[in-house]
């Protein structure tokens, strides 16, 4: 576990915003746990990136430990051209890297999280489970239930159908209680 000293800044370079890059954004899928040690290699490389961290608290035996972990486990949003892409696969930290079909999107998206991180505002990851997935409770009293997860404005339900009637009935959940079914 690093020194908060020894941790690699969110932003680099950090006098800069990420709407300042220049080049193409990539999606570095990193090895496990890879995630900084990358982002200390693209210092090195002079390479602008984005590696959203945010400050976990947990109690271990008699004792408070802080860790800054990254928000999106085994990601780092980085900007470059194809032969700096390329430098990436010689750190060997890299397991994937995803080409960003839609930049201004991605770009967009990842301003929102940039914004919410400046403001110091307390981010932590969450699930992300789209309306219409079907998925299964994994804690709780109502675990093992299985349906279809629909957004309303007061939260998320999980809809329990009967097809033979035509008939369902749904019950408020909490996402973290839900994992998504792989229906394959």
């Amino acid at each position: 576990m690093l020194k908060p000293s020894d941790n690699p800044p969110v932003i680099w370079p950090e006098t800069e915003s990420i709407r300042d890059f220049i080049g193409v954004w990539w999606v570095a899928h990193t090895k496990s746990r890879n995630e900084k040690a990358l982002a200390q290699d693209l210092i090195r490389k002079d390479m602008s990136y984005f590696l959203p961290m945010s400050w976990r608290v947990h109690r271990h035996k008699q004792r408070t430990i802080r860790s800054l972990l990254p928000l999106f486990a085994g990601y780092l949003f980085f900007c470059a051209e194809e032969g700096e892409r390329i430098e990436l696969w010689r750190t060997n930290r890299v397991a994937n890297i995803i080409e960003v079909k839609d930049q201004q999107r991605l770009l967009d998206e990842l301003l929102q999280i940039e914004q919410a991180i400046r403001t110091g505002a307390p981010l932590l990851p969450h699930k992300y489970i789209k309306a219409g997935q079907r998925c299964r409770v994994i804690a709780g009293p109502l675990t093992n239930l299985q349906g279809i997860v629909v957004k309303t404005r007061k939260g998320t339900r999980l809809v329990l159908r009967i097809d033979m009637l035509g008939q369902a009935a749904s019950v408020e959940i909490d996402t973290d209680m839900i994992e998504v079914i792989d229906d394959r």
